[in-house]
């Protein structure tokens, strides 16, 4: 299985927790990234003002946050195709959490 090789060289905070993302091949996508933002790496960009210090790392070319925070940009770039499963993993994150809160 093939994994393509994406790099992301532009961004702009387009609402609250969203961001338009722009690639090297020239294509756009515009993400939402509220409901994924669970769990003890992720959720800590609900705070906006985390959220708002996304950057590209000029290394490895995808968006990252001061936490540790970051995507492969094959998953931005298709995020249609990684938005569902990335949700699904974003509630077990919260649960997981929330277990481990009331041990």
């Amino acid at each position: 299985m093939s994994h393509a090789i994406y790099r992301v060289v532009d961004f702009e905070i387009v609402g609250p927790y969203t961001l338009r993302i722009v690639f090297d091949d020239e294509t756009e996508q515009v993400i939402n990234f509220l409901p994924i933002l669970n769990g003890s790496v992720f959720g800590q960009l609900r705070d906006e003002n985390v959220f708002n210090q996304v950057r590209i790392d000029p290394e490895v070319h995808t968006l990252v946050w001061p936490n540790g925070a970051d995507f492969d940009p094959e998953t931005l770039h298709n995020w249609q195709k990684y938005r569902k499963a990335m949700e699904r993993m974003s509630k077990r994150w919260s649960k997981k959490a929330a277990n481990l809160h009331n041990s």
